[in-house]
């Protein structure tokens, strides 16, 4: 309840700034907000196939499993309306935040007395690494699950007690499989660094059993690993290994550096690095900084204890795989992008560290070094940083050097102000562990409260402080939109100018500018093939306004606040509108000014599902120009190689073909005469309705993917693949000829039925063993009722510690060690 606390009044001055909702900057406002709302709606209406309002379309289940669709905390939000998710998402963040505080006290509290793994649960709750992902959101359930899964390993290889592992590996696997890799390896790493130390009894059973509950548990998340797995292996970002001296090297020389700031000083924002900017981290999720405390507690531990000790191998070896760009790459399957989002992991036992130096009786802790290193790396970083020049070359302004290796000194003096702050708190809270040790839990509890409460507070109004846009833009022109009036009367797309990301989601618009990660990959290969760099997002200029025609684009959106005068706006040379009031695009005209933007309408808009007159072959494509492969295919059909010899369209000469403007507005008119009369999209796919005088193709502009089937006039047809990424399907002449093109999400059906078949195993194991660990349960021993029980407050922590009173709630009494006798 206290961690539950804490977290709501961090969050609380920005919900009573914004009646409500609570708005950060970046990634938070454009994905996790409308992520939520898009995902629910689907959801509630059985949209979970094909879901039109992400890119150009995406295979639901395998675009959002990484997000939040497996999520338990998205669950909870079902039985409520969809208007009411933007006031729910600061709820959801303080109950995630408080229960990784709650999952790492139930871990902890196995090496330490409850007090201490109550500080410990605080400091994870608001660790660098928790709040610098709100900015993310949806890693927090790892750090829920993860010092769970810990504790049902200690507790099946400690006690022999059976289940909690199973269970913990499946929440895990069914909520973000990313994670869920990175834990795998971890855990790995941990169980043989714990078996090797003597600790644990050697029995092949128990090796054998906590396999089978590591199979068991993911088994039952196959409903979504399978399907993810098929549409992340389509992903371009998957297929990039680690290679060279890449392997052993950092990129990036301040890489190394960052690592070690991340240890000592409090996070960067994410996407705004302070100190090193050029190390290339602003998405890494790189801090392993603990509130208060910071790594002081963790040298100290390693000054006091033996090479031989488990937890400072372990910490040496996690210390490695930071520091070695192919041992840090395995917790994402070695992939060339650089992230550090296992640090969690690492930060848990950083925190398990720096308690056990407070709470182990036994061995004397000396402090005055690890904080002469601490002082003393903060002191020279900071100066460094803050004070040595980037170059000896005078401004050619000012004629003076400048000092400072980053743009913004200031937060560096504010970062370096609160480091030091947080190290005399330590000292202090040093010496009070030595002098007043009955008290001292107390008062470190107090003290890491209050610097995590206002070191929250001070991080999200940073954060805030930088974006890009400003409360009053998520929350009037997106959350409480208004309903633009435009015509409806046939599917189309749209395009955002000059506005925030993912503007389309918000409004229920399929929208060509999107940030998503995980899309269709034939989404990937068509921006590739006309020069357009896709990595997180698509997000095409308007130097490829063909591509708008290609698509169905039919509205544009450009932000202009404060005038609606088209021929006055423009803020600089990129504007959608040129000096002389010409649009950048050919053939859009201005529609209206509705709630702060400009609308403009494609004169060209060509219907989705269109015809060609030709076909030229992938091979011929691949020889033109980046530009002129988009126009060409506004002429002719792009058919793969193998494909053109059952095609019933002629051949086009490409050496033929002109590329202007002129003939650029006729291909428009040409695809349009020959569109479908209607086009309706469903939860389970699309129709179209269409009259053709001969056999020809009927193209769409739909992401190619193998969960495709169509009908034509309800007979099976083949589907191909064709403008490098989408569909079409061949047409007998007719007129009204009905097409329909039905979506299955591969892998859904087979990982359903694992999952089911796992679920009723994990059932009846569960219940099997029930018996089992009841029977570990230690009974009370038998004493004198007429006395109270004697209770040791002063006593050393085990590795299965009781209570400090017999009025505390022991929630380790569920976690007693089994008697000797037992098995």
């Amino acid at each position: 309840m206290l961690i539950l606390g804490l977290a709501a009044l961090m969050f609380l001055p920005f919900l009573l700034y914004n009646r409500g909702i609570f708005i950060y900057y970046g990634d938070y406002n454009a994905q996790q907000i409308p992520f939520y709302q898009l995902a629910h709606d689907a959801v509630r209406s059985g949209n979970i196939g094909w879901n039109w309002y992400t890119d150009l379309g995406a295979n639901f289940i395998g675009s959002y499993s990484f997000y939040l669709l497996g999520s338990p905390f998205f669950w909870l939000t079902l039985p409520f309306p969809n208007s009411w998710l933007p006031y729910m998402m600061a709820p959801l963040l303080i109950l995630k935040i408080s229960l990784a505080g709650w999952a790492c006290y139930l871990y902890i509290s196995r090496f330490v007395k409850p007090r201490m793994a109550m500080i410990a649960g605080i400091l994870y709750a608001f660790s660098g690494f928790s709040l610098y992902n709100i900015f993310f959101n949806h890693f927090h359930e790892a750090m829920i699950w993860f010092p769970l899964m810990l504790l049902g390993l200690e507790q099946y290889m400690t006690e022999g007690r059976r289940g909690l592992f199973a269970v913990s590996v499946f929440l895990s696997a069914l909520s973000n499989y990313y994670f869920f890799i990175g834990q795998a390896l971890f855990l790995m790493i941990y169980w043989i660094i714990r078996a090797l130390s003597g600790e644990w009894e050697h029995r092949l059973r128990r090796f054998f059993g906590i396999w089978l509950e590591a199979l068991l548990g993911t088994a039952c998340a196959a409903v979504l690993l399978l399907p993810s797995f098929l549409a992340v292996v389509q992903n371009s970002r998957v297929d990039q290994p680690l290679e060279g001296w890449g392997i052993l090297l950092y990129s990036t020389p301040q890489r190394l550096y960052d690592i070690l700031h991340s240890f000592f000083f409090p996070p960067d924002l994410p996407a705004r690095a302070f100190f090193l900017p050029d190390s290339n981290n602003k998405w890494a999720s790189m801090t392993a900084w603990i509130p208060v405390f910071g790594c002081t507690g963790v040298l100290a531990y390693f000054q006091s204890r033996r090479h031989t000790d488990w937890l400072r191998r372990m910490l040496t070896v996690l210390l490695l795989f930071a520091l070695i760009p192919g041992l840090n790459a395995l917790f994402q399957m070695f992939n060339q992008m650089y992230y550090a989002r296992w640090y969690y992991m690492m930060v848990l036992l950083l925190i398990l560290a720096t308690v056990k130096c407070f709470d182990d009786e036994e061995t004397l802790v000396e402090w005055k070094r690890p904080l002469g290193w601490s002082i003393g790396i903060t002191v020279l970083f900071s100066l460094f940083v803050a004070l040595v020049p980037k170059s000896w070359a005078p401004d050619e302004t000012t004629g003076k050097v400048t000092l400072g290796l980053v743009k913004e000194p200031a937060y560096v003096w504010v970062y370096a102000g609160i480091t030091l702050f947080c190290l005399v708190l330590t000292a202090l809270l040093v010496r009070e562990h030595r002098h007043d040790r009955v008290n001292f839990a107390t008062r470190c509890t107090a003290v890491c409260a209050a610097v995590s409460v206002m070191f929250g507070v001070c991080y999200l109004t940073m954060g805030k402080a930088i974006s890009n846009y400003p409360d009053d833009y998520v929350i009037d022109k997106l959350i409480r939109n208004e309903d633009y009036v435009l015509e409806k009367d046939a599917f189309f797309r749209t395009d955002m100018h000059y506005g925030m990301d993912n503007q389309g989601m918000y409004w229920k618009l399929p929208c060509i500018q999107t940030f998503h990660s995980i899309v269709p990959g034939s989404v990937m290969d068509l921006y590739k093939s006309i020069g357009v760099e896709r990595s997180v997002g698509s997000r095409p200029d308007s130097e490829t306004y063909a591509l708008r025609n290609l698509l169905s684009v039919r509205y544009l959106f450009d932000y202009a606040p404060g005038t609606n005068d088209v021929q006055l706006y423009n803020k600089d040379e990129k504007d959608f509108f040129v000096t002389d009031g010409q649009t950048a695009m050919p053939g859009w005209v201005h529609h209206s000014y509705q709630n702060g933007f400009n609308i403009y309408e494609n004169e060209l808009f060509i219907p989705m599902g269109f015809t060609y007159d030709g076909y030229v072959l992938r091979s011929e494509y691949e020889d033109l120009s980046e530009y002129a492969r988009l126009m060409v295919m506004l002429k002719a059909l792009v058919l793969e190689d193998e494909d053109a010899a059952n095609s019933s369209l002629p051949h086009l000469d490409v050496h033929e073909m002109w590329f202007d403007e002129e003939s650029y507005r006729k291909d428009c008119a040409d695809r349009s005469a020959g569109a479908a009369h209607t086009f309706t999209v469903d939860n389970n796919g699309f129709t179209a309705v269409i009259t053709t005088d001969q056999a020809q193709p009927v193209f769409f502009s739909v992401p190619y993917e193998s969960g495709w089937t169509a009908t034509v006039n309800g007979k099976p047809a083949d589907i191909l693949q064709v403008n490098v990424g989408f569909m079409a399907v061949e047409c007998p002449a007719g007129t009204d000829v009905t097409i329909r093109f039905t979506y299955r999400t591969p892998g859904l059906k087979y990982g359903a039925f694992i999952s089911i078949g796992a679920l009723l195993l994990l059932v009846v194991y569960l219940l099997c063993n029930l018996r089992h660990n009841r029977r570990l349960r230690p009974q009370p021993p038998v004493t004198d009722p007429a006395l109270p029980p004697a209770v040791d407050d002063e006593a050393p922590a085990e590795a299965s510690p009781g209570v400090e009173s017999d009025t505390d709630f022991d929630l380790y009494k569920l976690y007693q060690p089994p008697k000797e006798n037992d098995q």
